[in-house]
């Protein structure tokens, strides 16, 4: 059997819903982007050359920075 890879999807307008709320710093908002791109963030962290747990805490922290940045 073939393993597929599932990700999460979400409409253009539920994105921008979520990205409007956590810049007006809504926590529940940026949990939910945070999970939206969990696989991502886990999949370049092994690319980066710190521990695992190390690197994805550095992606974490340069996404909420994009975030909330007022660009």
């Amino acid at each position: 059997m073939e393993e597929k890879n599932v990700e999460s999807v979400i409409s253009e307008s539920k994105f921008i819903e979520l990205l409007a709320a956590t810049r007006n710093k809504d926590p529940q908002a940026t949990v939910e982007l945070l999970q939206l791109f969990n696989s991502d963030i886990r999949r370049l962290s092994q690319f980066i050359y710190l521990p695992p747990e190390d690197a994805a805490s550095e992606i974490i922290i340069e996404f909420l920075e994009f975030l909330h940045s007022e660009e």
